[in-house]
């Protein structure tokens, strides 16, 4: 569900709530001023050696030539919060749950394109809503790098040299959709799994890679006093949520209680435990990658 804040209605006697998504970085909570944190007591891993990178998502041949970037216009649109522009490529391996390692985190404006060589279609900034953005390496070619686009889904943009770092990504959280599972990995390893509430029908959580595009405060009692992230990617079928949620972001976060998880209830966000949540904001950086599939071939070791 995106951001899920929740009107109550009256259901068999008892008091219920309705889900939202991350509106616009919490329609809520942007709209005051309170737009996603700038930091986070997540620690740094910059310093941190990242695993090995798979060679079917990063691999370039040395011989390659480098494809020159045609010069960007000006009035090309920034990607932000809000929907990113289109005309950027669909991701082909957007089911893959092979560990993205690395990110690209922009130092200056720097345009995005479609294709190695191809037609500039954005820009992207050092930071989105003063939130540092840091976008994983989806794949590596002919001296370009793609990185997962924000405010959209499973789709890539293509960075020629210069105008990034690259960035050590330790963590990786993948969600099962048929058995509500939220499983948080380092290193390519298993290292808790929880049970999680998802997108109710017409609201279904979106399938295929994203990443955490940052955290912000909850805007109201009901997300159970734990600050959220959102994600970069958007409901599938932006019309599906209710109107006060439009433009908003698929989120991770808490509920008030624990009655539904485990359970298809929310707008599309990933509702899951204040202890988990806690866990994941402590240990997981924004710029790591999630996978929302179906369900895995096997059930990770924790579960």
């Amino acid at each position: 569900m995106p951001f899920d804040r929740k009107t109550p209605y009256r259901r068999r006697g008892v008091w219920v709530t309705a889900a939202v998504v991350v509106p616009v970085l919490l329609v809520a909570a942007l709209l005051v001023g309170q737009a996603l944190t700038p930091s986070s007591t997540a620690p740094d891993d910059r310093n941190v050696v990242a695993a090995d990178p798979t060679p079917s998502s990063v691999e370039q041949s040395p011989e390659e030539s480098i494809p020159p970037a045609a010069p960007a216009p000006d009035g090309l649109p920034v990607v932000d919060y809000d929907p990113a522009p289109g005309g950027f490529p669909a991701d082909p391996a957007t089911m893959d749950v092979a560990p993205l390692t690395d990110g690209a985190h922009p130092t200056r404006r720097i345009a995005a394109y479609d294709a190695p060589g191809g037609r500039p279609r954005a820009f992207l900034e050092p930071t989105i809503r003063g939130v540092e953005l840091t976008m994983p390496i989806a794949q590596r070619r002919a001296g370009w790098t793609a990185v997962l686009l924000p405010s959209a889904n499973r789709r890539l943009a293509w960075l020629p040299p210069g105008g990034f770092e690259t960035v050590p990504l330790r963590d990786q959280i993948v969600v099962e959709r048929k058995v509500h599972r939220l499983t948080w990995y380092r290193a390519g390893k298993a290292v808790r799994s929880w049970e999680v509430s998802l997108g109710q029908s017409g609201q279904e959580t979106p399938l295929g890679r994203t990443f955490i595009l940052g955290r912000t405060p909850p805007p109201e009692e009901v997300y159970g006093g734990v600050d959220i992230y959102a994600l970069g990617s958007v409901p599938d079928d932006p019309e599906s949520v209710p109107s006060g949620l439009r433009g908003a972001h698929i989120g991770v976060h808490t509920w008030h209680n624990d009655d539904e998880l485990g359970e298809n209830t929310t707008n599309g966000c990933i509702r899951l435990t204040p202890s988990g949540q806690r866990e994941l904001l402590a240990e997981v950086r924004p710029g790591s990658s999630v996978v929302v599939v179906d369900q895995l071939a096997a059930p990770p070791p924790t579960a």
